[in-house]
């Protein structure tokens, strides 16, 4: 049997032992490597990617939600597991938008850290879940609302809700559980986390493109400025302009190899 493979990294040496010496006797997870900080981690699974890394999801520079950004967009078969050191909602609400697999507090009890572990290591995102609360299925709504202004300056390229999705976040955001909103839209629970599980789907795919888009908008001269009602002006690109960038940065790799050669 194949055993999955699992980094840990975190400041705190005695939480990280422990789940260590608790991985360390469950047959199919394996240890592979341990780390003190975010930016260790990194560079350890850039070079031995694991099936499964463990890291904290503290504020720091080096902190757990943008290494766990770039470990998804490099190494997408690598699942995350944020752990932070208390509740903290925007904490939350950025693992769940980065692309973590799941997000845990450090009181979580070991037996199900494992089964966790093992869940994420099959595919699942148990951060899904998260979205069962009201305050974040509220922001998450606002966020494919500021989704929908880009997506129109960029030939829609960003991906939306579906009637059905819209509803079931709506009615969470009000504050109805996951069994009252079944009842309402004469579905089942099933449904509804199918559901929230294709909303996070969208929601990491649009995060990512958009911070594409906004780091190749500084590149270019052209800048037409887009905001919501009461929020900061915030600058896109036009389709034609990011097209115009990519076709730029070709011509340059193309000179560039000619150089070479």
């Amino acid at each position: 049997m194949e055993k999955v493979s699992v980094f840990l990294a975190d400041w705190q040496v005695l939480f990280r032992e422990g789940i260590h010496f608790t991985l360390s006797g469950e047959e199919d997870l394996e240890v592979i490597g341990e780390a003190t900080n975010n930016e260790e981690a990194l560079n350890f699974i850039e070079t031995n990617p694991p099936r499964v890394a463990i890291l904290n999801a503290d504020r720091s520079e080096s902190s757990g939600i943008r290494i766990t950004r770039r470990i998804k967009q490099n190494l997408p078969s690598v699942s995350v597991i944020l752990i932070m050191d208390s509740y903290d909602e925007e904490q939350l609400f950025s693992a769940v938008k980065c692309g973590a697999s799941a997000c845990l507090i450090k009181d979580i009890d070991p037996d199900d850290l494992v089964n966790i572990i093992r869940k994420v290591a099959q595919g699942a995102s148990p951060v899904s879940e998260a979205l069962l609360k009201p305050g974040l299925a509220s922001r998450v709504l606002d966020e494919f609302e500021d989704f929908s202004l880009i997506s129109k300056e960029v030939d829609n390229l960003l991906a939306s809700l579906s009637p059905r999705e819209g509803e079931v976040l709506h009615h969470i955001a009000d504050g109805n559980s996951i069994e009252k909103v079944a009842q309402t839209l004469g579905i089942n629970e099933e449904a509804i986390r199918h559901h929230l599980g294709l909303i996070l789907t969208k929601l990491v795919s649009n995060e990512h493109n958009r911070e594409v888009i906004e780091a190749a908008q500084s590149h270019l001269p052209s800048i037409i400025s887009r905001a919501r009602p009461g929020k900061p002006a915030v600058e896109y690109i036009t389709k034609d302009e990011f097209v115009a960038f990519k076709q730029s940065i070709t011509e340059r790799l193309k000179s560039f190899m000619g150089e070479l050669t």
